[in-house]
């Protein structure tokens, strides 16, 4: 019923003709920055990843990936997951393209059946496993984990896989074996951006064999119960939540045990940028922005304020004691 006042020819409109109080609150948000000249790229960046999201959101649901909650101390935060829209949208993947929304958009090329993960260097029991066996081989479980990047944003994200340690104990490390190197696919015909000079092809990731057989770094296959987007890693990636996000190599082909430092990607790239360890570290900057704070994607909408960033991730009790004596700012 339309309620008249005194102002002749006044109505009150309907509930469904009134804007919401976020959104309004976010516009008005948005007009102010635009009045101060600030808001053309953020506004550009947070209107294309809204349509982004809406055009990829499961058109076609990915299959359940069962998986228990994890008993492993320190696997689960109280924190509000991130939004699944968000985690499948805004990503780090550059065979798929440099820009956050390239991976969404340009990974459903990669093809994840057939695949095999080759183990190698040493180890008594070199083996190549087809993704099907590298799933059965131990229970699988769902840990939710923060996801930091060095850019200076985060996630809270429910992984599903099991952890590394699984894996390193069926291969049987040789004595001399010191660290892990983790390879990715690197195929021209279905990632369109292998061969750009951003980096070298393929994309090399390591950790020292403590780090990898560490109850938390997690053998991953899916996300949200599902299994992973090809934009997330699909088929199999890793998961090292105390490290920042590039340290966690995606759609993984190879992993080679060696007695050596690897040369990973970024550091090869940029050594002065991105040391060999990359633990997250409020107290060591990047060269050009600071790590002492964060962004957490889809927390409070576009203009949340920035959160103060946890050592090592918020899992320093279960990983301090891996760097016991160490200066984390030479070993960083």
């Amino acid at each position: 019923m339309l309620i008249r006042t005194g102002r002749d020819g006044f109505q009150h409109p309907i509930a469904s003709e009134i804007t919401p109080r976020a959104v309004y609150e976010q516009r008005r948000s948005l007009l102010k920055l635009m009045a101060g000249g600030a808001a053309g790229g953020a506004l550009a960046a947070w209107v294309g990843r809204e349509a982004l999201a809406q055009a990829v959101q499961r058109p076609n649901k990915l299959a359940a990936l069962p998986g228990a909650k994890s008993g492993v101390a320190g696997a689960a935060t109280m924190e509000k997951v991130t939004d699944y829209k968000d985690a499948t949208t805004y990503n780090n993947f550059y065979e798929f393209g440099t820009d956050k929304d390239d991976p969404a958009k340009n990974a459903h090329t990669l093809k994840t059946r057939p695949w095999t993960v080759e183990v190698d260097g040493l180890v008594k029991k070199p083996a190549k496993y087809t993704l099907e066996d590298l799933v059965k081989l131990s229970a699988q479980e769902e840990r939710i984990y923060r996801l930091r990047c060095v850019e200076g944003w985060s996630m809270v994200i429910p992984w599903v896989g099991y952890s590394m340690s699984k894996l390193i104990e069926k291969v049987e490390p040789l004595g001399s074996a010191k660290y892990v190197e983790f390879i990715t696919l690197a195929d021209k015909a279905t990632m369109p951006y292998v061969g750009s000079r951003v980096l070298e092809w393929p994309y090399v990731e390591g950790l020292r064999l403590d780090e990898a057989m560490n109850p938390l770094t997690l053998l991953t296959f899916g996300m949200y119960g599902e299994v992973l987007p090809n934009q997330n890693g699909a088929p199999v990636r890793l998961v090292v939540p105390w490290k920042y996000g590039f340290k966690s190599g995606k759609s993984l082909v190879k992993i080679r045990f060696t007695d050596k430092e690897p040369r990973i990607s970024w550091n090869k790239s940029a050594p002065q940028e991105y040391g060999f360890y990359s633990n997250v570290n409020p107290n060591v900057d990047h060269p050009r922005w600071s790590q002492a704070t964060e962004r957490r994607i889809g927390e409070d909408g576009l203009f949340a304020k920035k959160r103060k960033t946890l050592m090592f991730n918020g899992y320093e009790p279960q990983v301090g004691q891996l760097y016991a004596g160490m200066d984390l700012k030479k070993f960083y």
